[in-house]
């Protein structure tokens, strides 16, 4: 039975779905048969970043609506035989997501893959909230801002709300990437240090993505960074994160509640 992960956060331009092309091809380069889908229905980039816009002819609405069967809507990645996308649609708008559909298109991928990796949309509208409904695990993006970390400490506050496993009275097991990371600009005061993030959030420290131009260079290529720079830093710092979901120990650094967790409050929707 397949685990689905959720990446998500509040904010644009974090890194959401560099982040799911990343942890996806580094999964399914370690043996696993990965499933993602690109829940930003009216925008699909998943497909760019994966170098598969070519070869989209049926899409996530597409299926929902049975205007196609899943396995005709799946496109197998050409790089890993135990990848596959299931695009976004680009004409529809997110009011096509419906609960019914996204959880049969869910329960249709469970018995078929090891993981389903669900690339949410930013913000906490339909798209983002049906993207994390069935999460057993989800992974939160930020970068070292203010701005961002608030946003994502109100997605936390939607995964322990707005999730079948909520309802249940189980916990999303959640996890913080943190991306775009520059030590000489956080010792400069210019960005939080990681320290300040963990202590505001308060969630396990999955792994630190640094600022690097090779993501970009790779997502430009078509290529999530783990395949299109196998050397880079940020690819070293994937596969870490891929260890860690597959159940190596995760060390959460552990401080004192500090100034900046002041200016915080989480709250459930």
């Amino acid at each position: 039975m397949a685990k689905v992960l959720v990446v998500t956060s509040g904010k644009g331009g974090v890194g959401k779905t560099t982040s799911t092309a990343a942890l996806g091809a580094a999964l399914a380069q370690s043996g696993q048969k990965v499933a993602m889908i690109d829940f930003d229905v009216g925008l699909r980039n998943l497909d760019l970043i994966m170098g598969a816009e070519r070869r989209v002819v049926f899409d996530l609405i597409n299926v929902i609506k049975g205007d196609a069967k899943l396995e005709q809507a799946l496109i197998r990645d050409k790089r890993i035989e135990t990848l596959y996308l299931l695009p976004a649609s680009q004409t529809r708008d997110k009011d096509n997501l419906t609960d019914k559909g996204v959880e049969r298109v869910i329960n249709g991928l469970r018995e078929k893959f090891d993981w389903i990796i669900c690339d949410s949309p930013a913000g906490i509208e339909r798209g983002a909230t049906l993207a994390m409904r069935h999460a057993d695990v989800a992974v939160v993006v930020t970068n070292p801002e203010v701005s961002s970390i608030r946003d994502s400490d109100r997605i936390i506050g939607l995964l322990d709300s707005k999730t079948e496993k909520a309802e249940k009275g189980e916990q999303v097991e959640k996890h913080l990437l943190l991306t775009r990371y520059d030590p000489a600009r956080a010792q400069r005061g210019e960005i939080l240090k990681v320290e300040d993030v963990l202590d505001i959030l308060s969630i396990p420290l999955l792994a630190i993505i640094p600022e690097s131009t090779e993501v970009l260079r790779s997502s430009n290529l078509g290529a999530p960074v783990t395949l299109g720079s196998p050397n880079s830093a940020p690819t070293r710092a994937y596969l870490e994160a891929v260890r860690k979901l597959q159940g190596e120990t995760i060390v959460e650094v552990q401080k004192q509640r500090g100034l900046f967790s002041k200016l915080f409050s989480r709250r459930a929707a």
